[in-house]
């Protein structure tokens, strides 16, 4: 059966590195919600919070992995927080991939961003540990995710026990 997966990152900032992790074929038999374009982005998000709140939610529903797509400035974007809020309460398996390294429309690589999971605490565990301590990083280009990435979110399901 085909794993359903949600793609989370900054949408205005690394659109083109996204695409190109999601159309270079390597998720091939995954279901993959789809993703918004500029205009229905900013249809969504003119609707107010609870809007973007429940499109989070529906593209969550049936998910069994997220991966967080990480460039400069993922971590601070208060979404990108909610939806692995969200992807941890539902049991989902989580992993983050860092694409800074790999090139914009303009053939420009980023700065390395930091991880949206430190500091993040494991919601609802009365466990004092960080999310970071759960999440496996990787990175696109230096790990060859065009090549790992269906391991990294099988590994990532099993954990989780998916």
């Amino acid at each position: 059966m085909p794993r359903k997966v949600f793609f989370s990152f900054h949408y205005q900032r690394d659109a083109w590195r996204v695409a190109q992790v999601r159309n270079s074929n390597i998720v091939t038999g995954y279901d993959k919600p789809p993703f918004l374009d500029a205009g229905d982005w900013e249809q969504i998000r003119r609707q107010g919070d609870s809007a973007i709140k429940k499109w989070i939610d529906d593209q969550l529903n049936g998910t069994s992995v997220t991966v967080v797509l990480i460039g400069r400035e993922t971590s601070s974007r208060p979404w990108v927080r909610y939806e692995i809020e969200q992807s941890w309460i539902r049991g989902n398996g989580i992993i983050g991939i860092y694409i800074h390294d790999i090139k914009n429309h303009n053939g420009e690589v980023d700065w390395q961003g930091q991880s949206p999971f430190d500091g993040l605490p494991v919601p609802k565990s009365m466990l004092n540990l960080n999310m970071r301590d759960f999440v496996k990083l990787y990175d696109w280009v230096r790990h060859d995710g065009r090549a790992n990435i269906g391991y990294w979110i099988e590994e990532a399901a099993r954990q989780r026990g998916k």
